[in-house]
């Protein structure tokens, strides 16, 4: 137990000398990082649910708890489906930006701000960018791919087919403009500058990034107005993804 030498002025006041003085700033120091240790503990946290087998990972980012489910024979002739997690636990995973998005409504009492088809239509299109992007990593060439064999060509077929498909979503976004600044004087602008179509669903779908990030990178200021302005636009060019988005 430390002790403490305080002087106590005539109105009552305390006057804590200087070793008192980095006493009490040491220990609240010593509070602060004790507080940033639990908050990054936290964020590594695994629900019981899960199980123990999971480390914690703060590093991991947020994610979501859901149950594996399975089709069982159910009798001779059907199927059912049945949780079907290791030793019946809940799985994790990395949370996306529609399920952080999706979260925050939720906790604002607000309904899902996309529908699950415009949500598996921004997913279909990020994997399908992800996998034709990692393509070239099967050989240094596409000329070297034709002259090896073990099925090269249905390879390059297949990364070709991905990228037409790419670029038939990409005329769906379309060349638009999903906030402008045309309708704001010069001299007010700043530092504010169109958000595109396509620029507002590659920065959600591929980067991960939330409306309020989209906005800030275009010199916008996160207000209620400027956000719901884009969240619409969002849903807009989601839907126009939705008709070749999914399959």
């Amino acid at each position: 137990m430390s002790e403490h030498v305080v002087i106590v002025a005539s109105d009552g006041v305390a006057d804590l000398t200087p070793v008192a003085k980095f006493m009490a700033a040491r220990q609240l120091r010593l509070q602060a990082e004790a507080d940033r240790i639990e908050a990054v503990k936290a964020r590594g946290h695994v629900p019981e649910v899960c199980g123990d087998a999971i480390p914690e990972a703060p590093a991991r980012g947020a994610i979501r708890v859901f149950q594996p489910m399975s089709l069982f024979p159910d009798g001779e002739n059907d199927w059912k489906a049945r949780p079907s997690g290791y030793r019946g636990r809940s799985a994790m995973q990395r949370a996306d930006v529609f399920d952080v998005m999706a979260a925050k409504a939720a906790s604002n009492g607000k309904p899902a701000p996309f529908t699950r088809e415009q949500v598996a239509a921004g997913r279909y299109y990020r994997d399908l960018v992800e996998r034709h992007a990692c393509a070239g990593v099967r050989c240094s060439s596409v000329e070297a791919l034709r002259s090896g064999g073990g099925g090269s060509g249905s390879f390059i077929d297949a990364a070709l087919r991905d990228r037409e498909e790419i670029e038939r979503i990409r005329r769906r976004i379309g060349t638009g403009t999903a906030m402008a600044v045309r309708k704001i004087r010069p001299s007010k602008r700043g530092s504010r500058v169109n958000i595109t179509a396509r620029r507002l669903i590659d920065m959600v779908c591929l980067e991960d990034k939330p409306i309020s990030a989209v906005l800030r990178a275009h010199g916008w200021s996160v207000q209620g107005q400027t956000s719901g302005t884009l969240r619409q636009a969002l849903t807009e060019a989601l839907g126009r993804m939705v008709w070749r988005g999914l399959k």
